[in-house]
This record gives structure tokens, C-alpha cells and sequence, in this order.
């Protein structure tokens, strides 16, 4: 026999969550009420307790003198709470006690318990609380009593006295404290279950943006893993589908561009062989550079839309370092190119083909400025790194064109000086992949700054 289970969806798990902090706030309350005390007691309904002890105080009054004593020496039940009487007839120690203590008593009538006496009785009383002033007067009736007792007395026709007393909480709290407490506790019942639950559903989703963050970066990563909610996991399959589909599709791209390149080598080896005959040598040569040229644009495009490091792992390296190692380069080389290292970054990334980006920008500062400098400086949401040249710098509206494949700027770039015009294409593409971008501008002070900005490990975790 197959169990029966229910499907894990983000709607489920809500429920889930709702349900289970409506029970778990049952049973606090329930513990609460069960040993809580006196703080636990519930709300006494005054105008019941007044009424049933009204209609007592209308028995005793009509009942002879002589079985009073009889009648009030059995206690009284109310709420699971024990309440007992006294009677003291007229002209007694007791009797004239309260009847001077009705002179003297000061009572709060916005209390919903003195409201409810005055509303019910009718008749001369006294209410005495655990710390009211008159128990602490002289020859106090029942100073043998309890001190925390509450005590009810109300003068009967023939003047004589009926007490009615308990313990000291047995009014219960009020509804509102009730209402408040059940609120209190379950709003924080409520607060740490959706805490604990919500970080079980974003879990899932960090992770997914997390994997879609590295598969940006990587096109070629392995498929992300279907787990989580119902929603999620068809989210993902959704995701690990579109992403085989690029995958496919660039792969038949780099093939079709694979072979148009190997058959265009073919003729160009042809021509660079007939060109063997040609007698003058000036066309010749120019013959001969043009197929170089064409020979460099065909393996140019074939790096850039293979995009070379894709297949890079992503790993944790030294930023820091690694444009150190880039200034040590171009210095082994005769170049001078300064480096001002503003933090120590740790990035997670493709190393190789960040390295070649940023080279690139710095060659390019190299070849068509001077003074070329990097700057690398890091926050919790980017890295930046900077590089800039004292060169001329460039006109304002080619700063992006500049990124488009094949142009060049024929004013400031020579084709002597090498390049067709697809590295800053492929390093913005390399940039871009990482979740950054490169920008361009002419410096105040002169020059050309180019900016790289990456999202920094904090930000896309």
C-alpha cells in the first residue's frame, strides 16, 4: 500500500507554518492556565457572582435570627473557588464595627466590581481589600482571617451584618489581561515559528539564486539540483532547460563557426600562395597584409564566440594579487604600470579570464596613452578596479561604441599597431559574465578611466 503524502508546495508550507503556531500557542495556554497561578485565574462574571449572592442575602434577611448561623456556616462554590459567610446580628461588636466602617470607607466607583455592587445590592455595604486601610484599624472582626482575603459586607433590615470573603485573587484577572496575555503569547509563538519556517522556505530559493548566479558565470555548469518547494523545484526545471537549450545552441554556434574558419583558411592560404607570382613587390606585401588581417579577424571571432574560459571553474582566488601579477608582467616586459592596491579583495570567480579582461584594458592604455595605472578597491556589495592612461583619450560619443565588435577607432588606433577591434568586446563579455560591467569616460585631469565593477561575494550570496 502507497502512503499518502502531500505535495510540498510554497502554499502547503504556509499552512503548515499558521497550523503549527495556532498549536503550539494552544498548548502554552494551556500550560499557562494550568499552572499559572494566580495570573491564570479567569475573569469571575460579577453580575452572576452578584446575583446568586444577592438572592442568598434576600434568604438570610428573610430568615429568622435564630437559624442564620445555621445557614451561613456551609460554604459556597463559585468557579472552582471557595467563598464563606458570617453573620453578626444587630448591636454586636462585629455589626457596630462595620457600621462605622461604612462612614469612613473610600471606594474607586469607575472599578467595574464596585459599579456592579452598587447596581445589585441596594443595600448599605462595606468592601475591604487586602491592603485597604480600614482592615488595619482597631478591633477589626476578622483579623484571624487570611490577610489576602477579600471581604463583602452587607447590612441586612434588622441592621445586623452578612461577610462574605475568599482569597485574594479570587476576582480573576480581567478580560482585557486575558485578551492581552492570549495576544502576547501568540504573537510571540507566531514570530519565532515563521522565523524558523520562512528561513526553511528562503533557504531553497537563496541557493537556486545562487546556482543561476554561477551558471551566469558558467554557462557550461552542471544542472541546478530540483529541490524545495512544488513551485521552485518546476522553476528549476524550467531553468535547467532554457539553460541546456543555450548550451546547444552556442555549442552548434562555435561548430558552424569552427568550420566557416577552417574553410576560410583554405582560400587564404591560395591567395597568400599566388601572391608568391605577384612581381611587384609593394602589392604583394599589402596583398599579403591583408590576408594576415583576415587571417586574425577569423581566429579573433573564433576566440571571442567560443568564449575562451568558459569552460574555467569558478574558484576563490586573490584579486589583489592577481593585479599585482598583472603589473609584474608588463614590467618584466619594459612597462612601467602602477598599481594602488586600496583593499585586499578575495573574489570567487574565473580567474584566467578575468586576468585577460584587465589586461586587455591595460594594453590598451599601453598602446595609445602613457602613465598607465590600476587602482583595486572593494566594499560589501562591489569590487572596483580602475584603470587609467594620460593619454588623449577618446571622443565622448565612441566611449561605448568602442565595445561593439570590430570597431575601431581609426584616428588613435592604427592597424599596425595590432588588434580587431573585439578586445573590449570580449572583455566586457568576460566581465558581464561575472555579473559586472566596464565603463568608459575621460578623466577631468586627462586620459581615458576605464572602471570594472563586480558584484563582491557578500552581494550574491
Amino acid at each position: 500500500m502507497i502512503a499518502w503524502r502531500p505535495r510540498d508546495t510554497i502554499a502547503w508550507r504556509f499552512g503548515a507554518i499558521i497550523s503549527s503556531a495556532i498549536a503550539v500557542t494552544s498548548a502554552l495556554m494551556g500550560l499557562f492556565f494550568a499552572f499559572g497561578g494566580v495570573w491564570s485565574k479567569p475573569p469571575i462574571d460579577l453580575r452572576s457572582l452578584l446575583d446568586g449572592f444577592t438572592a442568598v442575602v434576600e434568604i438570610i434577611n428573610a430568615a429568622p435570627a435564630e437559624i442564620r448561623p445555621r445557614l451561613v456556616s456551609a460554604p459556597q462554590t463559585y468557579v472552582n473557588e471557595t467563598y464563606r459567610m458570617v453573620w453578626y446580628p444587630a448591636g454586636s461588636a462585629s455589626a457596630n464595627w462595620f457600621e462605622e466602617a461604612r462612614k469612613y470607607q473610600q471606594l474607586p466607583h469607575k472599578v467595574a466590581i464596585i459599579e456592579a455592587l452598587d447596581t445589585q445590592l441596594h443595600r448599605p455595604y462595606v468592601l475591604i481589600g487586602p491592603d485597604h486601610v480600614l482592615r488595619a484599624g482597631k478591633r477589626f472582626p476578622l483579623a484571624t482571617q487570611d490577610p489576602k482575603n477579600y471581604y463583602l459586607a452587607v447590612r441586612l433590615s434588622d441592621t445586623s451584618w452578612l461577610i462574605l470573603f475568599g482569597g485574594g485573587h479570587k476576582w480573576g484577572l480581567s478580560t482585557g489581561a486575558h485578551i492581552t496575555i492570549l495576544l502576547a503569547v501568540f504573537l510571540i509563538v507566531a514570530a519565532g515559528i515563521s522565523a524558523v519556517a520562512t528561513r526553511q522556505i528562503s533557504r531553497p530559493i537563496r541557493k537556486f539564486a545562487k546556482a543561476v548566479h554561477v551558471a551566469g558565470v558558467n554557462p557550461n555548469a552542471a544542472p541546478i539540483a530540483e529541490r524545495g518547494p512544488q513551485e521552485l523545484r518546476e522553476v528549476i526545471a524550467a531553468f535547467n532547460g532554457m539553460q541546456a537549450k543555450i548550451s546547444a545552441f552556442v555549442a552548434y554556434r562555435t561548430a558552424m563557426l569552427a568550420a566557416i574558419s577552417h574553410d576560410l583558411r583554405t582560400p587564404l592560404t591560395r591567395m597568400r600562395l599566388r601572391g608568391e607570382y605577384i612581381a611587384d613587390p609593394v602589392q604583394r606585401e599589402r596583398l599579403f597584409g591583408d590576408v594576415l588581417e583576415m587571417q586574425a579577424m577569423i581566429d579573433g571571432a573564433l576566440a571571442f564566440f567560443r568564449g575562451d574560459g568558459d569552460e574555467e571553474p569558478v574558484r576563490t582566488f586573490d584579486l589583489s594579487g592577481l593585479l599585482q601579477s598583472i603589473a609584474d608582467g608588463f614590467a618584466d616586459q619594459g612597462v612601467e604600470v602602477s598599481y594602488a592596491e586600496r583593499d585586499r579583495v578575495i573574489y570567487a570567480g574565473r580567474a584566467i579570464a578575468i586576468k585577460r579582461a584587465i589586461t586587455n584594458l591595460v594594453e590598451n592604455a599601453v598602446k595609445y596613452g602613457s602613465a598607465p595605472r590600476m587602482t583595486l578597491a572593494g566594499s560589501k556589495t562591489e569590487v572596483t578596479v580602475t584603470v587609467r592612461d594620460c593619454g588623449p583619450g577618446i571622443a565622448a560619443e565612441a566611449l561605448e561604441a568602442v565595445f561593439e565588435p570590430f570597431y575601431r577607432l581609426d584616428k588613435s588606433r592604427h592597424k599596425a599597431r595590432g588588434g580587431v577591434g573585439l578586445g573590449l568586446t570580449a572583455a566586457r563579455a568576460v566581465i558581464r559574465s561575472h555579473g559586472g560591467d566596464i565603463l568608459l569616460r575621460n578623466h577631468p585631469d586627462g586620459g581615458l578611466e576605464a572602471t570594472v565593477t563586480l558584484p563582491s561575494a557578500d552581494s550574491t550570496a
